[in-house]
C-alpha cells in the first residue's frame, strides 16, 4: 500500500501493530484453543520487535531495509517521475502534499523529498524566499492559482476551458500532438505570465 498508509509509523511498527491486532481479535472469538496460545504468539512478536529495533540501531543496512530511505521527488525544480512512481504516488498526490506545506506553485520548489514517515520535506527555490524580495525592495506579484492542463499524460479539458484555451492551442504551445502529451507528467499554465511549464516523464 505504500508509505501513505503508514503515516508516522515505521514499516515494522505497522506490521507488528496489525499482527497483534489480528491475534487479539482471534483470541476474542476463538473459544476452542487455550488462551495462552495467543499470549505466546503476541510475546513472540513483541520480542521480535525489540530485537529488530535493537539491531536496526546498530546496522545501517538493516535500518534502511526496515525503515526505507528518503526519495527525491523534485530535483532542481524538475519532477523525478520515476521516483514518483516508485513511491506509489501520482501527480495529484505530489501537488496536494506540496500545497499542505504552503507551496501552491512548483516553481517555488527546488527540492522535494519523500521521507520514510510518509511526509515530505521541501527546500524552496532561492527566488521564492519572501525575505529576499523584501530586502531588495521588490514587491512580488500578487499570488494567483495556476492551472494544470496536463496530468499524467492526459489533457485536463476543464482546466483548459477555465483559462479560455483549447486542445489545439495546447498542441501548438507544446510543439507536438497527442503523442507528445502522453510523455508529459505535468504541464502547468500560469495566466499572469502566459507561461506553460512542462515536466516530462
Amino acid at each position: 500500500m505504500g508509505k501513505k498508509q503508514i503515516a508516522q509509523l515505521s514499516f515494522l511498527d505497522y506490521v507488528i501493530g496489525i499482527s497483534l491486532g489480528s491475534i487479539a481479535a482471534e483470541m476474542a472469538t476463538d473459544l476452542d484453543r487455550p488462551f495462552y496460545y495467543f499470549f505466546l504468539a503476541m510475546a513472540i512478536y513483541l520480542v521480535l520487535d525489540l530485537i529488530l529495533t535493537f539491531f536496526a540501531r546498530k546496522a545501517t543496512f538493516l535500518k534502511k531495509f526496515i525503515r526505507g530511505r528518503p526519495i527525491i521527488l523534485v530535483e532542481n525544480g524538475k519532477i523525478c517521475y520515476k521516483n514518483l512512481c516508485r513511491s506509489k504516488l501520482d501527480i495529484n498526490d505530489l501537488l496536494s502534499m506540496c500545497r499542505a506545506k504552503g507551496y501552491f506553485d512548483l516553481r517555488e520548489v527546488a527540492y522535494c523529498i519523500f521521507e520514510t514517515s510518509g511526509d515530505i520535506s521541501v527546500l524552496p527555490a532561492a527566488s521564492s524566499v519572501p525575505a529576499k524580495s523584501m530586502e531588495v525592495g521588490v514587491t512580488p506579484p500578487p499570488p494567483s492559482l495556476s492551472k494544470d492542463v496536463v496530468e499524467d499524460g492526459k489533457v485536463v479539458l476543464k482546466a483548459l476551458s477555465e483559462v479560455g484555451k483549447d486542445v489545439l492551442w495546447l498542441y501548438e504551445r507544446l510543439g507536438g500532438d497527442e503523442e507528445t502529451v502522453k510523455n508529459i507528467a505535468l504541464a502547468t499554465y500560469y495566466c499572469e505570465t502566459d507561461e506553460l511549464r512542462v515536466h516530462f516523464k
